[in-house]
């Protein structure tokens, strides 16, 4: 698969004057709170009513969605609203019924994306299609994977897709739901820049409060689009309440977004400035981050040499990380002298944590 303009041809065909914006509930729950969510939309910034039909829940026994039945509400909240409809299909047989009722966009959800079997089984179902399908990232921060997956879809023929960000699952505890990791979608993007990407905020805050953030982020990082939950009763919801937001306020948060357009060389030279720095800022962020997680190794060490009655400062261990850095440092074209500075602040860091827990007192078994 090669990077070609053709790739954002169904985006650039909607004609917008605005990001793409996907909007609805997380679940399809009735009929009534589709068609009442879809007719408080149809009137922002919103193209595009999603709603989960299928929901593949973590644990059984919690609400899966309402299945085929949803989708004729979602195919009468369209012809009432006029808006194109999109919901997740994760199986031919979702396939198969979503083209049943009109479905226009096809979404292939994260814990599908992570199995090429599945995702397969599904590119195959919709060989051919000119209706685009766009793939969710893998639930594990695997750029490989996720271009896989799209690779897949277009070798089954199926010229008009694209990427939706939701964030990588974790185990450590960060203020997200899925911790974005920035630097895939970039890479990503870097890679192939006319693949329309788009956010979905909401998957990675777990939370409706930092929903706004996420999306200014996206869009300084020059994002196509947005897929925001929206429900008209959010703490109500059937899953996933505490983050999803109501119409009026996606309405309000797309009127408050500052969008960067080309209209002058000028404004062109902000604008990739500013997406520059937010890239500076996701990875100073990253840095400080993994900085953090060395320095609790190197309290854990101190702990050990502590209870092994061993000095803090190893030479030959210390020698060698330094020449490893420096070499590694060559490759990613750092001078000797910036790795240098660097591992010797972060050596004098190491050294003031390890001193630190070396002089504290040792609790002695009772």
């Amino acid at each position: 698969m090669e990077n070609k303009k053709e790739l954002r041809t169904w985006l650039n065909n909607m004609e917008l004057s605005h990001p793409l914006v996907i909007a609805g509930p997380c679940s399809a729950e009735t009929e009534d709170q589709v068609l009442d969510i879809a007719h408080k939309l149809k009137n922002t910034d919103a193209t595009v009513l999603r709603a989960g039909i299928w929901k593949p829940r973590t644990r059984p026994g919690n609400f899966e969605g309402v299945g085929a039945l949803g989708l004729k509400w979602l195919q009468r909240a369209k012809e009432e609203t006029g808006m194109m409809i999109t919901t997740e299909v994760a199986s031919p047989t979702h396939v198969d019924l979503a083209q049943k009722h009109d479905v226009d966009i096809f979404w292939i959800g994260a814990r599908t994306t992570v199995s090429p079997f599945i995702v397969q089984e599904i590119a195959e179902a919709l060989r051919g299609t000119n209706k685009p399908v766009l793939i969710k990232n893998p639930v594990n921060p695997d750029l490989s994977l996720w271009l896989g997956a799209v690779e897949r879809f277009y070798k089954a023929d199926i010229p008009n897709l694209g990427v939706i960000h939701r964030g990588f699952s974790t185990y450590e505890k960060t203020r997200y739901r899925n911790n974005p990791e920035w630097q895939i979608p970039i890479d990503l993007q870097n890679r192939f820049p006319d693949l329309p990407l788009i956010l979905d905020p909401s998957h990675i805050a777990g939370r409706r409060d930092i929903i706004f953030d996420l999306c200014q982020t996206a869009l300084d990082l020059n994002y196509d689009g947005l897929m925001i939950e929206t429900h008209n009763d959010p703490d109500n919801a059937w899953s996933d309440a505490a983050q999803q937001i109501t119409p009026e306020t996606l309405d309000q948060i797309t009127i408050d977004l500052r969008i960067r357009e080309e209209e002058s060389d000028e404004v062109e030279f902000r604008n990739k400035l500013a997406t520059l720095r937010t890239k500076i800022d996701v990875v100073d962020h990253k840095l400080l981050e993994i900085l953090g997680k060395r320095m609790k190794i190197s309290d854990e060490i101190g702990t050990l040499k502590r209870d092994n009655n061993v000095a803090i400062l190893q030479t030959k261990r210390w020698n060698e990380i330094l020449g490893k850095m420096i070499l590694e440092g060559e490759e990613q074209s750092l001078s000797e002298e910036f790795v240098l500075r660097i591992y010797k602040a972060i050596h004098q860091e190491s050294i003031n944590h390890q001193k630190r827990i070396i002089n504290q007192k040792q609790e002695k078994p009772v």
